[in-house]
């Protein structure tokens, strides 16, 4: 039998779920928030992939967390407190490391970057609040309105920096560091910062675009006090203090359609949620193509969602370390970057396009444990990185691809921390098809569908679903392949609520 109805309907309970859910909630409405596994958090969760070694799920660290979020839900109320922002240390072979901290950094090329960092970043200002909008329809009579709305912190550039804009918005970033630095380690970070979680390299054209998207979250990375776990946590504290009903160990195997009109879903097990809204924080394909079927949508979007790209190149790596590396004397607690130049990661994507691990992968290394020592044991570490890039259809099959990229990741970073291997008790790495498996983000992409211009803004997931809502009566999308993406920041579930409330009003 159905069970009572509820007002809104929530799938998934990661960090834009349970934002969504949370600001429907504190506005009256009455919502139900269903998650498959048993806890929230999705990649923002944490787990023990070791007895005693508590890792990140996927997400190590988060930038630009969406302020609407934290404020209106009160998460420092529920326990989130943050360890102060990271530096990042670059390594490149033998080379002394290099430390830097937003726009600050030392050597030959200090004034160089804080001069290209302070011009990336006022445009990033200029593109932050698009982030917090709904993407503009362009069609009808508004859309110049739109577009003007939209476009008034972009004409206040004035007309030289709105053409520089223009350009750097068009251009790929390995030429912008090529142009604009002569030190290989900051080429390095900012190509692989650039394309960190994207599949293209630093040569790919718009590049720099997704470092304009980096910086327009926020300008340091964070790390939750407690792990990334702690934010988790405090977010399911706060959805529920707002009033949403959570129910974890609940998957949906059907969103129920009447009458051309999404009216609930049917969990696995048979039992059937009746709502008066289904709200959709799953991957955008998996919620239509799965969960709703070709036969309640129209052929033409059907067809479109279906060609959203949703490649994902990175791997995950946790280790289990009996003791304490040493990256050449840099320190553990700040964000490690492998990246030697922008080269070094345009050598790293071209293996991935043909099915093939690269030799010299790059990545991303975070010790949790230095900052929180309760996630080992005592004298211990964990390890985490974001390795790129991994192959998303491996020619040699999906195990011979992951035992090699392993290999070859251990192999850099025994480069970088000699005896690092002697130390690791166990090793785990995640690659693009376990992420899929395991998080539901179809093709092991995290940002649920490419982040590339194209698949942006009034493209996202597609034009016809762009403003959250879809064409199928009563079901609205708010996970990370609507606007503005992914990352764990939120905002792509509050606007949607936003949408909500407002439709609604």
């Amino acid at each position: 039998m159905p069970t009572p109805s509820s007002e809104v309907l929530v799938i998934g309970g990661g960090v834009n779920g349970l934002a969504c859910a949370a600001r429907l909630a504190a506005k009256g409405r009455k919502v139900t928030l269903l998650e498959a596994s048993e806890v929230v958090g999705g990649g923002a969760g944490e787990r023990e992939f070791a007895p005693g070694y508590h890792a990140p799920a996927l997400a190590h660290l988060t930038q630009g967390l969406d302020t609407r979020v934290v404020e209106a839900m009160a998460l420092d109320r529920h326990g989130l407190a943050f360890h102060p922002a990271l530096a990042t240390t670059v390594l490149s072979g033998e080379a002394e490391s290099l430390t830097v901290r937003g726009g600050k950094t030392s050597g030959v090329d200090a004034a160089a970057w804080e001069a290209l960092h302070r011009k990336l970043s006022a445009f990033a200002r200029v593109l932050a609040p698009l982030r917090q909008m709904r993407p503009v329809r362009l069609a009808g009579e508004n859309r110049l309105f739109g577009l003007a709305r939209q476009g008034l912190g972009i004409r206040a550039l004035g007309k030289d920096d709105f053409r520089e804009l223009l350009r750097m918005v068009l251009i790929n970033v390995h030429d912008v560091a090529e142009d604009e630095l002569s030190d290989d380690r900051l080429k390095g970070l900012l190509a692989f910062d650039a394309t960190l979680g994207a599949w293209l390299g630093p040569r790919s054209p718009n590049s720099l675009i997704l470092y304009l998207d980096r910086l327009a979250r926020g300008a340091d990375p964070l790390l939750p006090k407690g792990g990334m776990g702690a934010l988790a946590v405090a977010m399911g504290k706060a959805a529920a203090a707002a009033g949403v009903e959570v129910r974890t160990g609940s998957a949906v195997e059907k969103i129920v359609v009447e009458g051309d009109r999404a009216v609930g879903v049917r969990l696995e097990g048979g039992e059937v949620v009746r709502v008066g809204l289904v709200v959709s924080a799953m991957n955008p394909r998996t919620t239509l193509h799965q969960l709703v079927g070709a036969a309640a949508l129209d052929a033409g979007f059907f067809k479109a969602t279906g060609h959203v790209r949703m490649r994902g190149a990175a791997a995950k790596l946790h280790l289990a370390l009996r003791g304490t590396p040493d990256f050449r004397g840099a320190d553990l607690k700040s964000r490690i970057v492998i990246a030697p130049s922008s080269e070094a990661v345009e050598r790293a994507f071209n293996p991935v396009k043909y099915g093939e691990v690269p030799e010299l992968p790059v990545m991303e290394v975070i010790l949790p444990s230095a900052h929180d020592p309760g996630l080992a044991p005592a004298g211990h570490h964990v390890l985490t990185a974001i390795v790129q890039y991994a192959p998303h259809a491996p020619k040699a099959g999906l195990e011979a691809a992951r035992a090699e990229m392993l290999e070859n990741t251990l192999n850099v970073l025994e480069q970088h921390s000699p005896g690092l291997r002697s130390l690791v008790v166990q090793a785990e790495l995640l690659m693009p098809q376990d992420i899929e498996a395991r998080f539901g983000m179809v093709g092991g992409n995290w940002h649920h569908g490419e982040l590339a211009v194209e698949q942006m803004l009034f493209n996202r997931p597609t034009f016809a679903a762009a403003q959250y809502s879809t064409p199928l009566p009563g079901l609205w999308l708010a996970g990370a392949g609507s606007h503005p993406g992914g990352g764990i920041n939120g905002a792509a579930g509050w606007n949607a609520a936003g949408a909500i409330l407002e439709a609604k009003a």
